[in-house]
């Protein structure tokens, strides 16, 4: 397979003079003392660890928690571009909340033959309580965070969705703040669109989907699985921006099917929960029994009316990867539009021709699970050793429908300050949407990650990736 040329968002592809909406930034760059911004570089490690922004990951053995490398080159992004991201993103986000409310409503999507039933209907994340429910507002997706990649000027991509428990945006506030202490001279060169305001768009954003009669001044919680959890800190950072109070499961409980936040004044009633637990551990009544991180009787409140979830459950089906493959389609049909922003080419490996496609070139495909994240259980081809790939053909012979595969994406790279000085590095992006009541909102810019080791492609943060602050600017 010929090797696609990378484009360098700064740079363009070889041979091209610097793109027009990074020569301040090229310019800042020559004429910054590569020690300078070495001790930039430093300083910024050390505001993180000052304002204690970790991330811990299971099952490594050196550290319970570590650190999210920053990276002090911001990632530019054009009025132009942006409008255009806009615009896909409100569709996407738009078709998904209808694709959820209708496969646990009328199912006129399957009806019509675009998605087989079964991938729906027998999908681990279908949850059947969910079935003739409409939630406050009619609103699945209140938070999405929607992976899209780059390859060419004009070639941009969704990777995959995320809809159930989007994680990052404390990573986006946070890079922002530190960009602005460290470089000011940087962001008096630019017109930069602000995010510092996401948290009160969020909260508004909560507050438009209470329930009947509660949304003047309606009770919001931050339900958390504790301080163990990988994303604790962007949990207690946005109750603490919101002005919501942070909880667990054993601070709330459910009377009269209304839930009751336990308080030192006594019982307060809680309208709006915007959870950061899975499906299955949110109520030991309705999902697993032996969690002991949810809230006993959350569910009958949530069907009776008397609080919101957010997300809503059972939109965990939305982040599954066969379903992704069927996107276009599903805009298609709830919108009457082609999709402004296109998928990566997936195969699905549940179908026998996709499966031998696979199998005969593993060398040079990315292999996904369907319900996997974080960068785990998946195989880039052009990075595996030949034992690696006979194993991973195996895993595909055994269970085919647990994976989909795509072709590996020249992603493309900027301008990132590593140990030997500035390098291209490749990276993704994650705008995050919030759908209320009252519409939708796409914050401008979103969380950059950013593939730390030269050439690798995984940019996940549990897989030692780092982060960029965004810039959406005029220009």
């Amino acid at each position: 397979m010929a090797r696609q040329p990378i484009f360098d968002e700064m740079r363009g592809f070889p041979g091209d003079d610097p793109r027009p909406s990074y020569a301040r930034v090229d310019r800042w760059l020559s004429e910054t003392d590569d020690a300078l911004l070495q001790t930039r570089r430093a300083q910024a490690e050390g505001f993180f660890r000052r304002i204690g922004i970790t991330f811990a990951v299971y099952g490594d053995d050196r550290a319970d928690e570590r650190l999210i490398p920053f990276d002090i080159v911001p990632r530019i992004i054009t009025r132009t571009e942006w409008q255009r991201l806009e615009r896909g993103l409100i569709q996407r986000v738009t078709a998904l909340n209808a694709f959820l409310a209708d496969i646990y409503g009328k199912r006129e999507i399957l009806a019509a033959g675009v998605i087989p039933e079964e991938l729906v209907l027998l999908n681990p994340q279908y949850q059947l309580g969910m079935i003739g429910f409409r939630p406050p507002g009619g609103v699945y997706t209140h938070i999405s965070g929607i992976d899209i990649v780059r390859t060419g000027p004009d070639d941009f991509y969704v990777l995959e969705d995320n809809v159930r428990t989007p994680s990052g945006v404390s990573y986006m506030l946070e890079n922002r703040e530190v960009m602005f202490r460290l470089h000011p001279e940087l962001f008096a060169r630019h017109r930069v669109a602000p995010v510092e305001d996401y948290p009160d768009l969020l909260a508004d954003t909560l507050r438009s989907v209470a329930p009947d009669g509660r949304q003047r001044a309606p009770t919001i919680a931050v339900l958390t699985p504790g301080y163990h959890n990988s994303a604790f800190y962007e949990h207690s950072f946005l109750a603490d921006k919101m002005g919501v109070e942070l909880v667990e499961g054993d601070d709330l409980f459910v009377r009269d099917d209304i839930v009751y936040m336990r308080t030192t004044a006594g019982p307060r009633q809680v309208d709006v929960i915007y959870r950061r637990i899975d499906d299955a551990f949110i109520d030991p009544l309705a999902f697993r029994p032996d969690s002991v991180l949810g809230v006993p009787g959350l569910m009958s409140a949530y069907h009776a009316g008397n609080v919101t979830l957010a997300n809503a459950a059972g939109t965990g089906i939305a982040d599954d990867k066969a379903v992704y493959s069927y996107l276009p389609e599903i805009i298609r049909f709830y919108t009457g539009e082609d999709a402004l922003l296109p998928n990566v080419p997936t195969y699905r490996c549940r179908e026998p021709d996709a499966l031998a496609y696979t199998l005969d070139n593993l060398a040079d495909l990315v292999v996904k699970e369907v319900d996997g994240s974080g960068g785990y259980g998946m195989l880039v081809g052009p990075h595996a050793t030949a034992a690696q790939i006979d194993a991973f053909a195996g895993k595909l012979r055994a269970d085919p429908a647990k994976f989909i595969a795509q072709p590996t994406l020249a992603l493309s790279t900027c301008p990132t300050l590593g140990d030997d000085g500035i390098g291209a590095r490749h990276v993704d992006l994650r705008p995050y949407v919030l759908m209320g009541a009252d519409g939708i909102t796409v914050v401008p810019g979103g969380l950059t990650r950013v593939a730390l080791t030269e050439g690798s492609l995984v940019v996940n943060s549990s897989q030692g990736g780092g982060t960029k602050d965004t810039w959406v600017i005029d220009g």
